[in-house]
């Protein structure tokens, strides 16, 4: 396991839930970008072969398993919330 990358998973991972919090507080969808979500999530999913591929018994997959959940939530949040908007 790459501690390196393990802290940049967790320092990512930190600010998921700030976010996914905000979001269903504000109902607004504000400041929120459905492509940069997308990328993100290809990001994670990159990460996520990669060690399915290269090394299957490593500890950070369920990092970037986590933080995909979490930025999975959260764009289904913005998607909810312009919902919300749109009928306002």
């Amino acid at each position: 396991m790459s501690i390196f990358e393990a802290i940049m998973l967790i320092c990512f991972g930190v600010a998921w839930p700030v976010s996914i919090v905000k979001s269903l507080k504000s109902k607004s969808s504000g400041g929120k970008s459905v492509f940069f979500l997308y990328i993100i999530l290809l990001g994670y999913v990159a990460g996520i072969i990669n060690k399915l591929l290269n090394k299957p018994d490593d500890l950070v997959l369920y990092l970037y398993m986590l933080n995909f959940v979490m930025v999975s939530i959260d764009l289904i949040l913005l998607y909810r919330n312009k919902r919300i908007e749109k009928q306002n």
